[in-house]
């Protein structure tokens, strides 16, 4: 697509864009670092920014706007009801997936919220393709259960198989002939499966679960906020669709499932989100507890301006060239760490390049929460914020033991239109070093442990002074920067 090859022979991806507003970065110390980790408790999350050089801990909310999106925030309706804003978003939904009716909320997780209210009673489960930690914490709190359905290439690591977010029909089959349709909520799928490295189903296999669905009466819910990177691996990777145009495998997706809901921080590149449905009665379920937990009907919490840029950012993301962009420096950054050995997930999926911690710092064990250590240790060598995603974002058994995550991955996350190519050889330089120095890298252990979604504001502490020693090396190697 825009991979292009240079004389010399390498190939690159080429931006397909120009940068005309810029922020200011900076790159503190690597003692400045060590001091700003430290005072964070080991938990990226709770960096302030203005000691971050690269934010890759997500895409969520941080991906750069277009300026035809800054243009359609100035043509804002504020009205609190009736706005034109929201009749224009309604609209392009309406175009773009075919359904009849929109529901404003102010962020996927409050997507999630209601359709736990309203469709999870004590005792239901959910099958999905893989969970997400705040969809299953909705659940969980709703007294229903998650049980986990995904092919078994789901868990390797290291593979080639381009489509490791595909549910297992038979797994799924076996859940419903064990449980009873009635006891099943609704099954999830999950566009670019997050937790398990922005891994993409194909369409064929959503047609699947939403024939089996469709059997039994089943409730087919999917999560769209990683939508864009799900539409372009269909596009180059599921043969049987090279030919159709983005808006036609979109349009598919939509058909197949009852109600989508997605987060605009991530699809549409605005801070927002929403549910959509063409089935009326679940769209009067849903109706109900919009004004209750997040505003009138044509707001859902989200601000007007924010509204214009989701549709400006939905009908753009119909465009190749924009879907791409993450893609294919993501798998730009994970071909040159696989040249310099590092362990990463294969294939590339969306979101960002995945580290493979237990692999990276296979001296550790999971009850030190390698991927976490991992994540303050690039941030000590390069100054990037990664996301853990491994068993510190699990929540702990009831009986107080922990719950080891299938994967311990460090994601460093490439929103779209945010970092040039020379930050991400940047990165991958300094990844490289850490690799090279990983026997200095140690465990950790909470200090302040929430019972809830404690990867968001935990604390940690090193089981030794192996940050210090690491900083020491970086001085010695490569000077304070």
């Amino acid at each position: 697509m825009n991979r292009i090859r240079f004389y010399s022979g390498e190939e690159i991806p080429v931006e397909m864009h120009k940068v005309r507003i810029v922020q200011k970065l900076s790159l503190l110390s690597v003692k400045e670092r060590l001091k700003a980790v430290q005072d964070a408790g080991s938990n990226t999350f709770l960096l302030k920014n203005r000691d971050v050089y690269l934010d890759m801990l997500t895409d969520s909310g941080v991906n750069a706007m277009s300026d035809r999106q800054l243009a359609a925030m100035m043509e804002a309706d504020d009205s609190y009801a009736g706005s034109e804003t929201f009749a224009r978003l309604e609209a392009k939904c309406t175009e773009l997936f075919g359904t009849k009716y929109f529901l404003p909320a102010h962020q996927g997780r409050a997507c999630e919220h209601i359709l736990a209210k309203v469709f999870v009673k004590p005792g239901t489960i959910v099958p999905m393709n893989y969970h997400f930690t705040t969809t299953k914490a909705h659940i969980v709190l709703c007294g229903g259960s998650v049980v986990e359905t995904p092919i078994d290439e789901a868990y390797r690591i290291s593979s080639a198989y381009p489509f490791k977010g595909n549910m297992d029909i038979d797994k799924l089959r076996q859940v419903v002939e064990e449980h009873g349709a009635s006891r099943i909520a609704f099954v999830r799928m999950e566009a670019g499966t997050n937790l398990i490295g922005g891994q993409p189903f194909s369409l064929d296999n959503l047609a699947e679960v939403k024939s089996l669905c469709g059997k039994h009466g089943i409730p087919l819910i999917l999560d769209a906020s990683l939508l864009a990177d799900n539409l372009y691996f269909i596009k180059v990777r599921e043969e049987k669709y090279r030919d159709w145009s983005i808006r036609e495998i979109a349009r598919r997706i939509a058909d197949l499932c009852d109600i989508i809901y997605f987060s605009g921080r991530k699809l549409g590149c605005a801070r927002g989100g929403g549910m959509m449905t063409s089935n009326a009665e679940y769209f009067k379920q849903i109706r109900e507890f919009i004004p209750l937990y997040e505003g009138f009907l044509t707001y859902g919490g989200m601000s007007v301006r924010e509204m214009e840029a989701i549709a400006v950012g939905l009908e753009e993301t119909m465009e190749l060239e924009m879907i791409s962009h993450g893609p294919q420096f993501i798998a730009y950054m994970a071909e040159e760490l696989i040249k310099r050995g590092i362990p990463v997930v294969t294939p590339p999926g969306g979101l960002g390049c995945h580290l493979d911690a237990r692999e990276f710092l296979d001296h550790l064990p999971q009850e030190e929460y390698p991927a976490g250590a991992l994540a303050a240790a690039v941030y000590i060598a390069s100054g990037a914020r990664g996301m853990e995603r491994g068993t510190m974002s699990e929540q702990r058994e009831p009986d107080g033991s922990e719950r080891l995550a299938d994967m311990e991955l460090l994601r460093l996350a490439l929103p779209r239109r945010v970092f040039t190519l020379s930050q991400v050889k940047y990165v991958v330089d300094r990844v490289s070093w850490l690799y090279e120095n990983r026997r200095l890298v140690g465990g950790l252990k909470f200090v302040e442990e929430p019972e809830t979604l404690r990867f968001f504001f935990g604390r940690l502490a090193p089981l030794s002074d192996w940050q210090e020693q690491l900083a020491d090396k970086y001085m010695a190697d490569l000077g304070e920067y």
